[in-house]
């Protein structure tokens, strides 16, 4: 188990990078699941990251992991960064890894970005309530069965206004058959 004085000092360090490249963020994830929903564990940090300008600035991108704490390759990094594909770093001292996604999930997400309190006096952005739920149903569409709790947690922690939205935005996909689904499921243990 991670001490959460570990998660700040790793998104600590990956935000003085960001800052540094001008490189628009957000967490998102099981981190802000619990954060809008319950409480769980959680072994990573996802990061969605600016597409655009996680490829004009690459270069300094790469420069700057490594001369940081963070392992990772080079290549898989700068592939990632031009397919819109996840890549890793690990914080070498925390033993902490962070999925970094060069991509919206959901076209202008980063646009509707929050800010939180996460940690004492350390605000951060993070994907709005209504896209973290439906990014979660896109990934219960995808197999994550992880998500399905997760989701449930974040729709009943909205409002009618925010859950309409998450209702409308299912629809758009052709996923509101799998919302009722997932909402009418129990998270009691049988």
């Amino acid at each position: 188990m991670f001490r959460v004085e570990a998660f700040e000092w790793t998104i600590r360090k990956f935000v003085a990078i960001a800052e540094a490249v001008e490189l628009p963020f957000h967490l998102t994830g099981g981190s802000i699941s619990s954060a809008y929903g319950e409480p769980r564990l959680t072994q990573d940090i996802d990061v969605v990251v600016s597409p655009e300008v996680a490829k004009h600035r690459i270069d300094d991108l790469v420069d700057l992991l490594a001369s940081s704490d963070f392992l990772f390759t080079e290549s898989v990094v700068r592939q990632a960064v031009l397919t819109g594909e996840l890549f890793q770093l690990l914080d070498k001292s925390e033993s902490l890894k962070l999925d970094i996604y060069p991509r919206e999930l959901i076209p202008g997400e980063l646009l509707r970005s929050q800010t939180l309190e996460l940690f004492e006096g350390f605000f951060l952005p993070v994907v709005s309530r209504t896209d973290a739920a439906i990014s979660k149903l896109i990934w219960i569409d995808k197999g994550s069965l992880r998500s399905r709790r997760d989701f449930r947690s974040i729709f009943k922690s909205c409002d009618e206004k925010q859950q309409l939205v998450i209702r409308n935005h299912a629809s758009g996909l052709h996923l509101s058959d799998l919302l009722d689904e997932v909402l009418a499921e129990s998270d009691e243990i049988r």
